[in-house]
């Protein structure tokens, strides 16, 4: 495969594709138009002074500039660091710092979210590399940085230089957490991003006339740029929500005959409250989706009757979501179960026992190990994790525990570790627990996932500061200040004040007990 078939342009370049490419809140894109708004925002980078090696963080909500910053960062050789709009300042300063981006695309508003004010909380002596902020719609939006307006689209800049993108470097860093204190970054080329593409559009067997995506996750995150590019690729129409509501969901999935979407759980849930109609989704074909939330299994089922099929899939930031799929052809308990068939042709998913450290037989649960062309680069600028998550013989350590069926496909059971799922997104522990310890008068925290009504949710255990002159803090002064650093789903739903942590003497030294921690959670959450 030369060079240029794994290019993201390679993607657009089809001259049977379906058009329009794109809807935007009903205003249709064609092919040739994003085209050139990808010239046109290459131009206006090139003005910005980004060129190869340089990255751009990009701040924004699902828009056709997110897009064409990405394939315009790709023909620069420039990287794009992908910002989740739920971040808050504690986050987006710790992407800033390690991603070392030079300019950040921001919105100037969006629904409730206050962008100036999370900036604000931000010191420039943090984030030293970032020069400037470039906002959509306004003209500047914070005194901290220099802005200026984000107008490639409305301004002629000089064309930008001959295309210098290498396929092999990174293009896109992706935001995960694992046990370090804030996310890592997951960095992709081009050529994982495109063959994995490709591989996705293959794997569906999309039909360009035929066949038509409602793209309601956000572009920040794997999910839902996975699934975006695989329907670029495929030359199918995409339709685009800027953030995901079920009202406006139904009604484009309905009344543009949508074939195919990707979302959590939830996502589906909330589609399905809006109507009482038996069959209300009849075109829908494929429904792929991530368990997240309890009584996701009894959804699957109400789902199922109403003529609306659930595909579980696997993925991750490393290997990309839509990794992989179950088929139509499984029974149903078999295709709502996370795992399936790898998208590619060419990735082998093995397991390994935990503990031995020996591959297991078909059958037997274990740590899932990956090895396929969507596998990441590595994480940017920490050479260290990169070493620790990729075996000598190429394969990812997920840190995820499944099993083999023996037919080609495999299932995913759990995470490994202490990881907690919330809001759809994987949060570590230590992420919240040093918000916390930074805060006064709190000396240790702890921080474990409960099942609260139905819903994934964080709980923390907090030891206040032994400071004779210190008062214990509030529980409420906490929270608050914790919702003034992070993402709303990283609060925790109860603090509670102890004196001391349950812990476990071992050879390795003392371990926290945090599955008897998350017992006191919900007794203290059931005496409520």
């Amino acid at each position: 495969m030369r060079a240029d078939d794994v290019s993201l342009q390679s993607l657009i370049g089809s001259e049977t594709a379906a058009d329009p490419a794109f809807v935007f809140d009903g205003t249709p894109v064609s092919r040739a138009e994003f085209s050139r708004k990808v010239e046109q925002a290459a131009a206006w980078l090139a003005a910005q002074g980004i060129g190869k090696g340089d990255v751009v963080a990009v701040w924004l909500v699902n828009r056709i500039e997110w897009i064409a910053l990405l394939f315009a960062a790709a023909r620069l050789g420039a990287v794009v660091a992908a910002v989740n709009t739920r971040y808050r300042s504690a986050e987006v300063s710790h992407l800033l710092k390690v991603s070392g981006a030079r300019l950040m695309v921001v919105e100037a508003a969006f629904r409730t979210i206050d962008f100036a004010a999370i900036l604000a909380d931000i010191t420039r002596s943090d984030v030293p590399a970032l020069q400037k902020l470039a906002v959509i719609g306004a003209d500047a939006i914070t005194a901290h940085w220099p802005c200026v307006r984000f107008d490639a689209f409305d301004k002629p800049y000089p064309p930008a230089p001959l295309p210098q993108g290498d396929v092999d470097l990174p293009v896109l860093l992706y935001t995960t957490s694992g046990t370090t204190k804030g996310p890592k970054l997951v960095a992709h080329s081009q050529r994982t991003l495109a063959t994995h593409a490709v591989s996705v559009a293959n794997a569906l067997k999309l039909d360009r006339q035929r066949h038509a995506l409602l793209a309601m996750l956000p572009f920040c995150g794997t999910f839902g740029m996975t699934s975006l590019l695989g329907f670029i690729g495929a030359g199918a129409t995409v339709h685009v929500l800027d953030a995901f509501e079920a009202a406006p969901a139904l009604t484009i999935l309905s009344e543009h005959k949508i074939t195919h979407t990707f979302g959590s759980d939830e996502m589906f849930r909330r589609i399905l409250a809006l109507t009482d109609a038996p069959r209300p989704l009849p075109h829908l074909e494929v429904c792929g989706f991530a368990a997240f939330q309890p009584g996701w299994r009894e959804l699957a089922t109400e789902a199922q009757a109403r003529g609306l099929q659930l595909f579980g899939l696997y993925g991750s930031s490393e290997v990309q979501a839509l990794f992989s799929i179950s088929r139509a052809s499984d029974v149903f308990a078999d295709r709502i179960e996370g795992g399936g068939w790898p998208m590619s042709q060419q990735a082998k998913v093995r397991v390994r026992d935990t503990e031995t450290g020996d591959f297991v037989a078909q059958g037997v649960s274990g740590e899932i190990e990956i090895s396929a062309p969507s596998r990441f680069l590595g994480y940017f600028n920490n050479p260290e994790a990169t070493r620790d998550a990729i075996t000598a013989d190429g394969f990812f350590h997920t840190g995820d525990i499944g099993r083999l069926r023996g037919d080609g496909s495999f299932v995913y059971e759990t995470r490994a570790g202490d990881a907690m799922r919330l809001g759809g997104f994987l949060v570590a522990p230590g992420e919240i627990e040093d918000e916390l310890k930074s805060c006064v008068g709190v000396a240790d925290a702890q921080v474990v996932a409960v099942d609260l009504k139905g819903h994934a949710r964080c709980v923390a255990f907090v030891i206040p500061a032994r400071d004779s002159n210190q008062e214990p803090p509030l529980q409420e002064a906490l929270v608050a200040r914790l919702r003034e650093r992070l993402a709303g789903y990283k609060i925790p739903a109860r603090v509670y004040i102890v004196d001391a942590f349950p812990v476990t003497d071992s050879a390795n030294g003392v371990k926290i007990q945090r599955a008897r921690l998350r017992a006191m959670a919900m007794e203290r959450i059931a005496a409520e």
